[in-house]
């Protein structure tokens, strides 16, 4: 399949690595060091309409395509991965809200998300429940015109600085998944607490937290679509967030290829460069080959995913999740090979890219979970 992008989005693409190299990149090492949530950049990006692009024009939003949004979670990535999960991550939830919630969810919540007033999150995890969403034990108990939900959430991006979230619950608890619900929560609301996870491997600016939700109450006009349809309304997205997924792997890919290549421009033993040496020019080819793989394969996805043709999207998301976040750890694992010993140390950011890298097999479905789902769709 050819692929070809337009000039629109080759400017974008420029536009988002100008950002990175300018903003992202000089802060990286800081950010990770001190586990900080780079709140101010996350602002700055979204004057670019870097934050959340998927936002609707009339809602302050960029509109952009599925395509123009996996450029920009690459480029994000491919600066640094973990400032570029925070900036990118910012509007989780959103195409819950844009595609079934209520105009008042829009016309409150959108403009501060895309503006980078805010961040949303998405709270579906649990401590027992990862992959398994239908398993949720989250409960919502309708009581006269509200719902009152108890549960623990875990592994929530955006968990402790979010001021809203959607959170999925049981409102038919013996129903399984034909029984969840989709729930706009104001982060504010008695009965949530959040404790922030800090002892990560990678993505260490992004926020990760515990959410407790205990007695809350929302009224039923936070239910966003239809009750008991949550799940249904959920796995609309499951093809579009794996892509995002697969491009902030080939992002983390990209930037580990691109730090090896400076290093080995610069490395001398025996009297020359060592990227004159051929073992360390037949790595950088294979790097580079792989890499190229991954986001052609991440690129078809994206095209499957904006033109709508469910069945392909979800086998081709699930093979560019599951090959982009493959090859990502091993591109950024050969980055530190290339570095040897300086590879080891936080002087150069090879081993910041191959900790990163680490999570895309992880969250948005494990590989394994993905080799599942394209073993289905093929037989």
């Amino acid at each position: 399949m050819a692929f070809q992008l337009s000039a629109e989005h080759e400017a974008i693409r420029d536009a988002v690595r100008e950002f990175g190299e300018n903003e992202l990149k000089p802060v990286a090492e800081e950010h990770d060091r001190e586990h900080k949530y780079p709140e101010e950049l996350r602002r700055k990006a979204a004057e670019y309409d870097f934050v959340a692009p998927n936002i609707p024009i009339e809602y302050d939003g960029a509109g952009m395509d599925k395509i123009s949004s996996t450029i920009v979670t690459e480029e994000l990535w491919r600066a640094d991965p973990g400032i570029g999960s925070a900036v990118g991550s910012a509007g989780f939830g959103t195409d819950m809200i844009i595609e079934f919630g209520d105009d008042w969810m829009k016309e409150e919540w959108l403009p501060k998300i895309a503006n980078g007033e805010t961040a949303s999150c998405s709270m579906i995890s649990e401590p027992a429940h990862g992959s398994n969403v239908a398993g949720i034990e989250t409960v919502a108990e309708k009581d006269g015109d509200e719902y009152v939900l108890n549960g623990n959430k875990m592994w929530i991006t955006n968990g402790t600085v979010a001021d809203v979230g959607v959170l999925m619950a049981k409102t038919s608890p013996d129903e399984g998944h034909k029984g969840i619900t989709a729930f706009l929560v104001e982060m504010d609301r008695d009965g949530i607490e959040t404790d922030k996870i800090t002892n990560k491997l990678g993505i260490r600016a992004s926020d990760l937290a515990e959410v407790v939700v205990d007695d809350v109450r929302v009224p039923e006009e936070n239910v966003i679509g239809e009750v008991d349809e949550g799940f249904y309304q959920l796995m609309e997205f499951f093809a579009s967030g794996r892509t995002s997924v697969a491009a902030q792997a080939v992002g983390a890919a990209q930037g580990a290829l691109d730090a090896a290549i400076e290093y080995a421009n610069q490395r001398e033993q025996f009297d020359q460069k060592i990227s004159d040496f051929q073992a360390i020019q037949h790595k950088i080819a294979e790097m580079a080959t792989k890499v190229e793989a991954a986001r052609s394969l991440t690129y078809r996805a994206a095209t499957q995913v904006e033109q709508e043709n469910q069945d392909v999207a979800a086998q081709y998301s699930s093979m560019a999740k599951y090959f982009a976040s493959e090859i990502s750890v091993e591109v950024a694992d050969e980055g530190i090979q290339v570095h040897g010993g300086s590879g080891y140390v936080t002087d150069y950011p090879a081993e910041r890219y191959y900790r990163d890298a680490r999570i895309t097999k992880i969250y948005e479905g494990t590989s394994e979970i993905q080799k599942n789902i394209i073993a289905d769709q093929i037989l």
